[in-house]
């Protein structure tokens, strides 16, 4: 699948979504910080995408909504803005409203709901307590991302393993299917974000 096709995908998937730097536990820039602290006071669930671990999102994203810079919320397909006018709306009362018109894609030939990455990242933090959880993809194309100090001195399977114990009974139901974990310690994870932040996996092919 083509980055641009990801993204519409992600659109037409998730009814509130925000492409933001850093995850909404540790932003890593003071606007998507602000987005996030206004988002989570609506209690409105939304999806979003770390824009910074994935570099070809981060690229292309703006051609398609033509909005240079992060962080991007958008509502039902369609951009809203960034940090200045989420802000505002918020101030103003319009932002609520909005986000309550927000409809899940009815997913059609299928008797099982499928999670959305917001209930995979809860079921995760709620059987690893403290841990950075984010999940990207769609459907059956799931990557979730994992830090916590759980998994120091564990070997890779028993890290994905711990993982893989939280979304036991929505494995067995159906309402999940095959993913793809990540495990990381604070320190492996601290690494691999240096070895991003210098630009090892920001070539376009």
């Amino acid at each position: 699948m083509k980055t641009e096709e990801k993204i519409l995908n992600q659109l037409a998937t998730h009814p509130i979504i925000l492409y933001m730097k850093g995850v909404p536990n540790n932003p890593q820039c003071g606007f998507s910080g602000k987005a996030v602290n206004i988002l989570n006071a609506t209690n409105i669930p939304y999806a979003y995408v770390n824009v910074l671990a994935a570099p070809f999102i981060r690229e292309k994203l703006p051609k398609i909504s033509r909005w240079p810079t992060y962080p991007q919320l958008f509502v039902n397909g369609e951009l809203i803005g960034g940090c200045d006018i989420i802000e505002e709306m918020s101030i103003n009362g319009s932002l609520v409203p909005l986000l309550n018109t927000a409809t899940p894609k009815k997913l059609e030939g299928t008797g099982n709901e499928t999670l959305t990455s917001l209930e995979v990242e809860q079921l995760v933090q709620q059987g690893i307590p403290n841990a950075k959880v984010w999940v990207e993809g769609e459907g059956c194309d799931l990557t979730v991302t994992v830090v916590s100090e759980q998994f120091t001195d564990l070997s890779l399977v028993k890290k994905q393993q711990l993982v893989m114990a939280t979304l036991t009974a929505p494995l067995a139901s159906g309402k999940l299917h095959a993913l793809s974990v990540k495990a990381y310690t604070e320190g492996e994870w601290q690494t691999k974000q240096t070895n991003l932040s210098s630009g090892l996996l920001q070539i376009s092919l």
